[in-house]
């Protein structure tokens, strides 16, 4: 039977439904709605409030380490139910070989398959028949028959050695965050070693949606200040889609500051969901350059995760990872999925999820120290000051809209790296990256890092979207 078209924007809390935790006896049927929101079109002015080192990140309790950067997905394999089914060998197998390394599950057995694959499973939790009970929903805890389902499939779980992760919810309001925060802390207890994933809404979303008042700026770190003090995350996850039909929305990049801010404050880690479909008639989809864009801003800004929105078009989405035809899960469908064509912009993540994840591990060990925009400063962004330890010749013209973008990252408050990164996602750029002493450039494809051309002058090329990172020998 073919499933009906489920509207992004319609039911419960209309464009904000959280997505919650999934899994006990077979599958997460998590149809969950996630937001476009409106986008005021005002530039907005950021004034840090925050520079230096980070405190330390991990919560009192807390065992969870970051491990490889992650490449993940929503909406996609391993979810359960009648649209996403289980984890089959055969998709575990496209999503390794298309460079993901965190896959939704449901159950053991699809720990199992991911294992055999060499993937890590955030597990969902919700019963799989009828009543399809939330399994940590509010209340859940205080439920007799939904906490010892969940326990039930913790102990299951724990010890897994492909679990990773716990899906939580989906664009909590502050109102949720007691409620969130009981379940964060019962994971924690009882599974201190796996994450417990919460994902915020975008700085688009109103301030009555976030649960807080102000304007973008101030809801918004409001917002980010009350899920560290109430929840303590281990880590900031949140979605943004910029990519609409005719241009780019304003906000990407005051996100991505507004993100990279509370996460070196706090000392946390944090992954952005970025935009894989075009989710209404108002989106494009996104190319593969588009894509790389996506996760080399991501790096710069101090990332250590991207998830994919959606890896299977479903409903009005065009695009995603790979082709899907959205009937009810069989064996039959199994191995249309498997053997289903991927998009232009999967095939290109091929090749961008290895480079992300080469770059990200050697940034891991490092602190965020600033990002910096050369030509036109997006809203949000900062530029690159007069005394800076890196920058490029020829300089960017300042009305330049698409210029390049300079992550600096180092210990101690000192830059020893940088990474520059091409906000063209249209052309290849060549440009010299200079810096107060000899450089060394990383080749992301083979994890080695080369001598520069020119000791502290080094010529790069950058691909549409791409970027290269650069050391001080």
């Amino acid at each position: 039977m073919k499933k009906q078209p489920i509207s992004k924007f319609s039911g419960v809390r209309q464009m904000w439904l959280p997505m919650l935790l999934t899994s006990v006896l077979l599958g997460a049927g998590c149809n969950s709605l996630r937001s476009a929101g409106s986008e005021p079109s005002q530039r907005t002015s950021l004034k840090l409030t925050f520079s230096g080192s980070p405190a330390p990140g991990r919560p009192v309790g807390s065992q969870w380490v970051l491990g490889t950067p992650i490449t993940a997905y929503y909406h996609g394999p391993g979810g359960g139910h009648d649209r996403w089914g289980p984890l089959t060998p055969g998709m575990a197998k496209k999503l390794a070989d298309g460079g993901f390394n965190l896959v939704w599950g449901t159950c053991v057995e699809d720990l199992d398959v991911a294992h055999a694959h060499g993937l890590r499973v955030l597990m969902l939790a919700s019963q799989q028949v009828k009543p399809w009970l939330t399994l940590s929903a509010a209340g859940a805890l205080n439920d007799p028959l939904r906490k010892p389902m969940l326990d039930a499939l913790i102990e299951q779980v724990k010890d897994h050695p492909a679990m990773y992760a716990w899906q939580v919810i989906d664009e909590p309001s502050v109102a949720d965050f007691s409620d969130v925060a009981a379940m964060v802390a019962y994971l924690r207890e009882h599974d201190p070693k796996h994450l417990a994933m919460v994902n915020l809404f975008p700085t688009y979303a109103s301030a009555a949606a976030l649960g807080t008042a102000g304007d973008t700026v101030t809801a918004y770190r409001e917002h980010l200040r009350l899920l560290v003090e109430i929840v303590k995350p281990d880590l900031l996850s949140w979605d943004h889609y910029q990519l609409r039909k005719t241009h780019d929305g304003g906000q990407y990049f005051l996100n991505l500051a507004l993100v990279r801010e509370a996460a070196v404050k706090h000392g946390l880690p944090f992954l952005n969901v970025v935009q894989a479909v075009a989710l209404s008639p108002h989106f494009r989809v996104p190319t593969g350059n588009e894509g790389r864009y996506l996760a080399f801003t991501t790096l710069a800004y101090g990332g250590q995760g991207i998830s994919q929105f959606v890896y299977w078009p479903y409903s009005e989405f065009k695009g995603g990872i790979s082709e899907f035809t959205d009937d009810n899960f069989n064996a039959e469908r199994a191995k249309a999925d498997a053997a289903a064509p991927l998009t232009p912009l999967g095939e290109a993540l091929c090749e961008i999820h290895p480079e992300f994840i080469a770059i990200g591990t050697e940034l891991q060990p490092l602190t965020s120290l600033g990002a910096y925009h050369l030509g036109a400063v997006p809203s949000g962004a900062v530029g690159l000051p007069t005394d800076a330890t890196f920058t490029v010749v020829p300089p960017v013209a300042t009305a330049q809209k698409k210029g390049i973008l300079l992550g600096y990252f180092g210990t101690s408050g000192q830059p020893t790296h940088v990474l520059a990164v091409n906000l063209d996602y249209n052309r290849e750029i060549n440009t010299t990256v200079v810096g107060p002493a000899p450089l060394q450039v990383f080749d992301a494809a083979t994890g080695i890092w080369h001598a520069a051309s020119d000791g502290a002058r080094a010529q790069i090329s950058m691909a549409p979207g791409g970027g290269k990172l650069l050391r001080l020998r």
